[in-house]
């Protein structure tokens, strides 16, 4: 939680500002498990960049709206996935007044019906963000998401545009 040289805030501004990111944070995870895609994007910085679904390709998703897109189509496309996404343990740096990146400890569980029955995963990771502050709101700027291990049904592995790569 230590500010960088470049932080002007006071104490307690600097407090408020990491409050406010965790309840963003907070705010899109259960977005995402509640399928308000309406809002979804509105966590985010128009110019946002996500690794998240880069995948072996390394492709990116930049822009809310295509973030937006691309997380609705992974949960709610042609099958939808009932997910429960989880954010602890949240390491929040201010890199200036206005900009902060964190890591955040992270656990998700996806269940969804394939051809066999139910088929689920049971993600364990980290989420590497970085945040601005824009018209006085704090807003997502970058997401990758990394992790440490997933334990799934063999189905899963048929399933397009969910990042499951496991860092070595």
């Amino acid at each position: 939680m230590i500010a960088e040289p470049s932080v002007t805030l006071s104490a307690a501004e600097q407090l408020l500002a990491i409050e406010e990111i965790k309840q963003l944070f907070a705010g899109r995870l259960r977005c995402m498990d509640d399928a308000d895609w309406d809002r979804y994007a509105s966590f985010h910085t128009a110019d946002m960049v996500s690794d998240t679904f880069g995948g072996p390709d390394g492709d990116r998703v930049v822009g809310a709206e295509a973030v937006a897109a691309a997380i609705r189509e992974t949960l709610d496309g042609e099958v939808r996935i009932q997910s429960v996404h989880h954010g602890h343990s949240p390491e929040i740096t201010l890199t200036s007044d206005t900009t902060a990146r964190g890591i955040w400890a992270m656990e998700d569980h996806l269940w969804w019906q394939g051809e066999g029955g139910e088929e689920h995963l049971h993600g364990y990771g980290h989420y590497h963000e970085e945040y601005r502050k824009e018209d006085g709101r704090w807003l997502i700027s970058y997401r990758n998401l990394t992790r440490l291990r997933v334990d799934a049904t063999p189905g899963f592995a048929q399933r397009k545009n969910v990042h499951t790569t496991v860092e070595d």
